[in-house]
């Protein structure tokens, strides 16, 4: 049962970024921006966690899970440092995330030509 409420959940923020981008005629890096404030803000009020626990990895795969991390990160870290925590806390939890990005980035720029 735990696959099947995993795709319910990821589908439906995937349903829900698809009806942004059709409906609403937002851009993709709209809803990418959105969906990371919108995990940010659902785990500012304890939701996401909760929705973690119910759905595993249908909530932790999608772009909502990165909003997530960096604010429950930078939170954890700040009441343990303080103002400077909040800095070292979203670099914490998301560094992986971050670095591959910046790799593998760098590897397609370095191994692949732009059409012009």
């Amino acid at each position: 049962m735990d696959f099947v409420w995993a795709f319910v959940v990821g589908g439906g923020i995937c349903v829900i970024g698809q009806v942004l981008l059709d409906v609403f005629r937002l851009t993709p890096a709209h809803v990418m921006s959105s969906f990371v404030v919108a995990g940010a803000i659902l785990d500012g009020f304890n939701i996401y966690d909760k929705l973690i626990d119910f759905a595993g990895a249908g909530a932790t795969v999608p772009i909502t899970s990165f909003g997530h991390s960096l604010l429950h990160g930078a939170m954890e870290q700040a009441q343990e440092n303080g103002i400077l925590g909040i800095a070292m806390g979203i670099f914490h939890l998301t560094s992986v995330g971050i670095s591959s990005a910046i790799l593998f980035g760098f590897l397609v720029a370095v191994f692949f030509k732009p059409k012009g």
